[in-house]
């Protein structure tokens, strides 16, 4: 039986590799630096174990997921985070003989790089918004006096960033009405975050184009369409539904993962789309598993399960349809979203009061909460993770 380590159990992301992984008879190892991992308590976790934070020189976590490695006789590896590939691409020659179904250390950071992935959009025909780099502090008061496309979006070229010994720092992205908001997001940036792209913010949902690559060929896509995020105003999905793929949009993607030099592993190419107009402009790339993979699996892309595969070396199924009206909820970020509007967060739906938009979202949490809505976290099959989800939440509100 082949024995797979998985990272960062306390993302939602990792507890659907186990999940697909433990059914399809693999024995699956979770490491964290949570001692009580969101994953780990799934009834498909074989053990969890605890590591150290990643740290932006990497040695010191690759060291010590070598050693969890060599004691397991692990057969794959799968890094869930970006800090975790961060930290450890470079070091693949301190993880022994394992299998790292991923790209190189210097196409992944090409891929982290916002900025020049819009740059190679451009060049194969993929839409980006407007935009302009903004390099320095002192460079943002310049542009403060000429941006005129408001609401912007203030968006670090790179996600994570060092914060020095004590690892990385995730930097998020940010939103201005005006130019006296803009100008109080640009000076709140810790300087680590420049350079950052400053775009005007495209409003309308967002859409995903999920792929698995093997040596260049395309083994999987999968496409799925975000209907409300946390926050309100633009974030993670907490919930969202599966689509018919979309050629174009599947074409596009590959043509600029083909740029990047992107031949192995799984990434998730987002847009957004334009409510106005229609047309879709690119987002980001993220080289890595996406917070609502459990959507894909549910909907009979289990991309975990086939990557696996290709990184043993067995064939499997190519291409495999899914079903398309799947939806998938993450339950409490859903609550999260809903008490949000209830205190008068903007959404993107405009001409609406906050009284009227929160009893919209409380009306909207009660229908989504029957089946055919799947939980993301919360399973009546495997329970424990939703009620290990459910007491750090609690927790966190006292």
């Amino acid at each position: 039986m082949a024995v797979i380590f998985v990272t960062d159990g306390e993302q939602r992301a990792a507890l659907a590799v186990v999940r697909s992984l433990g059914r399809a008879g693999r024995r699956v190892v979770v490491g964290s630096p949570v001692a009580h991992p969101l994953a780990g308590a799934s009834r498909q976790c074989s053990a969890a174990v605890v590591l150290p934070k990643p740290i932006p020189s990497g040695v010191t976590y690759a060291k010590a997921v070598a050693e969890v490695l060599n004691d397991l006789r692990a057969d794959v590896l799968l890094p869930i985070t970006e800090p975790s590939l961060l930290a450890l691409l470079p070091h693949r020659t301190l993880l022994g003989d394992v299998r790292l179904p991923f790209v190189s250390a210097a196409e992944f950071a090409n891929v982290c790089d916002k900025r020049l992935v819009l740059q190679q959009a451009a060049s194969v025909g993929v839409a980006v918004p407007r935009e302009t780099a903004i390099c320095s502090a002192q460079d943002g008061e310049l542009v403060l006096s000429s941006w005129t496309a408001f609401p912007a979006v203030v968006k670090p070229s790179r996600s994570v960033i060092s914060a020095g010994a004590t690892g990385f720092m995730k930097v998020g992205v940010a939103y201005a009405a005006d130019r006296a908001t803009l100008g109080s997001v640009l000076h709140a940036l810790p300087a680590q975050a420049y350079p950052v792209l400053l775009q005007e913010r495209i409003i309308g949902p967002g859409l995903g184009m999920f792929v698995l690559m093997w040596d260049g060929e395309l083994i999987a896509a999968f496409s799925h369409r975000r209907l409300l995020e946390k926050p309100p105003t633009g974030g993670v999905s907490v919930l969202c539904e599966s689509m018919p793929l979309d050629e174009e949009l599947l074409a596009l993607s590959l043509a600029l993962l083909e740029r990047l030099g992107w031949r192995r592993g799984v990434a998730m190419v987002e847009f957004k789309e334009d409510c106005d107009t229609g047309a879709r402009y690119l987002m980001e790339i993220n080289g890595r598993f996406w917070g609502s993979l459990q959507l894909a699996i549910d909907a009979g892309v289990d991309f975990p399960a086939m990557l696996v595969s290709a990184a043993v070396g067995e064939v499997g199924k190519r291409m495999p349809n899914y079903a398309v009206g799947v939806r998938l909820r993450w339950t409490l970020g859903h609550l999260d979203h809903v008490l949000a509007r209830l205190r008068g967060a903007t959404t993107q739906l405009h001409g609406r009061s906050a009284r009227i938009d929160g009893l919209r979202a409380v009306w909207d949490f009660v229908r989504y909460s029957a089946p055919p809505v799947r939980g993301e976290v919360m399973r009546w099959s495997d329970p424990a993770p939703g009620l290990r989800e459910l007491v750090a939440w609690v927790r966190a509100l006292s």
